[in-house]
């Protein structure tokens, strides 16, 4: 079976003001962020989540300055998915993350959109 992505696991994007802009968001949307962390995880059913979260405007963990947004992208199985991108030539970082939130992989797209891939725990 080819691996495939199984839906949005979060939206992450830059912020000059990253506090005062959340701000923003919990008055105009009602986004209350989450006390841990700058975002918010929303959890429609059956464990299925979607995180918005907002970075500094200097991260790094997205890729490079000019790059406003990441996609992390949930999937079955990371080791597959990962080397399936390989193989077929895409430009996929070396480190894979183990967490308590599940295991990361990241590749870039070739406009140089960096994005995440997330296996969540089982």
């Amino acid at each position: 079976m080819t691996e495939r992505v199984l839906g949005i696991g979060g939206v992450f994007f830059r912020s000059e003001r990253p506090e005062e802009l959340a701000r923003w968001y919990d008055q105009q949307l009602g986004v209350d962020l989450d006390h841990d962390f700058s975002g918010k995880t929303f959890v429609a059913g059956d464990g299925d989540q979607t995180v918005w979260a907002l970075f500094p405007a200097d991260t790094t963990y997205f890729g490079p300055e000019g790059k406003q947004l990441m996609v992390n992208y949930r999937v079955r199985d990371l080791d597959a998915i990962l080397a399936q991108l390989r193989s077929a030539g895409v430009q996929v970082d070396d480190r894979v993350e183990d967490t308590t939130f599940g295991r990361f992989g990241w590749a870039t797209d070739p406009e140089g959109n960096r994005f995440e891939l997330w296996q969540p725990p089982r």
